[in-house]
C-alpha cells in the first residue's frame, strides 16, 4: 500500500472521529409497531445590549454663578455572560462636539459622565466618539420592568464660566447620542 495514501487516508479517518460528536447525533428509529427517534435541538443567541429609561435634560433659570449638573438613572441591559458592554457619546455640535447652539450666537460647551452603577450624581467623563469600555450591568431584563428599575447613571453639566457666557433669554439646544455595544 502506498504510505502517502495510507497516511491521508489515516488523517482524514482521524479527522472526522475529531468532528463527530455522538452526544449531539440524531437517532433513527427502527421499523415495527412503534418507531421512536431523536434530534439534538441546539440554539445559541449573539449579543444584544438596550439602552432605555433616559430623560431630556432641562437647564432653566440656572444661576450663573454655580455649575449645572444634571444627573438621571437610566436602565443599560446587556445579555453577554459578563452584563458587559461600552458606551460611546456623540453630540449634536461640530465633529460631534458636546455644544448647544442657539442661533447665530457663540456655541456653549457641556460636559457628560457616566457611572456604570445608579444613584450616581458624578462620574467618568466621556470624550466625544470615544467608546467607554469595561462597563457591567445589574440590570436582570432589557427594560429593568423587573429586578433593579435601573443600572447606571448619566450626568450632563455645564460650567459656571459657560452659563455666564450664555445670552440671557437665549435658548440653548442640542442632542446627545448615546450608542452601547456588548462586550
Amino acid at each position: 500500500m502506498n504510505n502517502r495514501f495510507y497516511s491521508a487516508s489515516l488523517a482524514a479517518l482521524a479527522a472526522s472521529v475529531l468532528i463527530a460528536d455522538p452526544a449531539l447525533a440524531s437517532t433513527q428509529g427502527s421499523f415495527g409497531s412503534t418507531s421512536t427517534g431523536s434530534v439534538t435541538i441546539n440554539a445559541s443567541v449573539p449579543g444584544r445590549v438596550r439602552i432605555s429609561g433616559l430623560s431630556d435634560v432641562t437647564f432653566s433659570n440656572v444661576d450663573p454663578s454655580v455649575a449645572a449638573s444634571n444627573a438621571q438613572n437610566v436602565c443599560v441591559w446587556s445579555n453577554t455572560s459578563t452584563r458587559g458592554y461600552n458606551i460611546t457619546a456623540t453630540g449634536s455640535g461640530t465633529a460631534n462636539a458636546f455644544t448647544l447652539a442657539s442661533g447665530a450666537l457663540p456655541v456653549v460647551p457641556y460636559t457628560v459622565q457616566w457611572a456604570s452603577t445608579s444613584g450616581q450624581t458624578s462620574g467618568t467623563s466621556l470624550t466625544t466618539g470615544t467608546a467607554f469600555v469595561g462597563q457591567t450591568s445589574s440590570a436582570t431584563n432589557q427594560d429593568c420592568s423587573a429586578g433593579p428599575a435601573s443600572s447606571a447613571s448619566l450626568v450632563v453639566g455645564i460650567s459656571s464660566a459657560t452659563l455666564q457666557s450664555m445670552t440671557a433669554g437665549a435658548t440653548y439646544n442640542g442632542t446627545l447620542t448615546l450608542v452601547v455595544a456588548p462586550e
